[in-house]
């Protein structure tokens, strides 16, 4: 089946199923950072390269859903939902892959190496942050339902829950961002500089995961307000 077949029968289903096929492609990149890391902490840097290539054809193929999603969705309003709700919601979707792309590159490029006492906190810190993904990519397939039940009901009851959950997930991840840097801080004196630097830089980078996700929440939360 053709790309443009394949979404124009999913928008004869459904207006939300090709943002929810999207959200599972993210959700599928992210998933792998935790393994790349595990493998970059093992120093086995050649399972974390190939991590790191399902990570970049995951974020191409998140890519170019995004595209033919922004091509094939109808001009005016879907239902309950504007064209624009959809497609801020997606942009920031796909800036999640790109931010799973972006560590992963970075830190085998530069074949980066974490200290010792750092590394349970970051990666504590980098599986809370998948979660807050996860529970966005829950929260985007509970959107049909929700549009089926026209906004109302139950259906809203269990959206909230779900979003309640994302922003305890990400209020999470802010203070492990923390603890993590607080830790890395009181090592800087012992490492060289230019390395500091680019820890501080993947700190900040898996924080904006979680950052993200809960900016994908917002966007659900104001489609119910309207």
């Amino acid at each position: 089946m053709s790309p443009k077949s394949y979404f124009s029968s999913l928008f004869g289903k459904s207006p939300v199923r090709p943002l929810q096929a999207h959200a599972d492609q993210v959700r599928a990149c992210v998933a792998e950072l935790p393994g790349f890391l595990e493998a970059v902490l093992a120093g086995d840097w050649t399972a974390a390269g190939e991590r790191r290539d399902r990570i970049a054809a995951l974020e191409n193929e998140a890519d170019r859903l995004k595209k033919e999603l922004r091509l094939q969705l109808p001009k005016g309003l879907m239902l309950a939902m504007s064209r624009r709700d959809v497609l801020e919601a997606l942009t920031v979707q796909d800036r999640i892959a790109n931010t799973a792309k972006d560590i992963s590159g970075l830190i085998l490029g530069r074949g980066m190496t974490f200290p010792e006492s750092l590394q349970a906190g970051l990666q504590e810190f980098l599986a809370r942050s998948v979660e807050a993904v996860e529970q966005s990519a829950r929260a985007v397939h509970e959107l049909e339902d929700l549009v089926e039940a026209g906004f109302r009901g139950h259906e809203v009851e269990v959206m909230e829950t779900l979003l309640m959950e994302l922003d305890r997930i990400e209020h999470d991840t802010d203070r492990m961002q923390v603890q993590v840097r607080a830790r890395l801080f009181a090592l800087e004196s012992s490492l060289p500089p230019v390395d500091v630097m680019f820890m501080y830089r993947i700190i900040d980078e898996i924080g904006d995961l979680a950052d993200l996700a809960q900016r994908v929440g917002s966007r659900l939360q104001l489609m119910l307000a309207q």
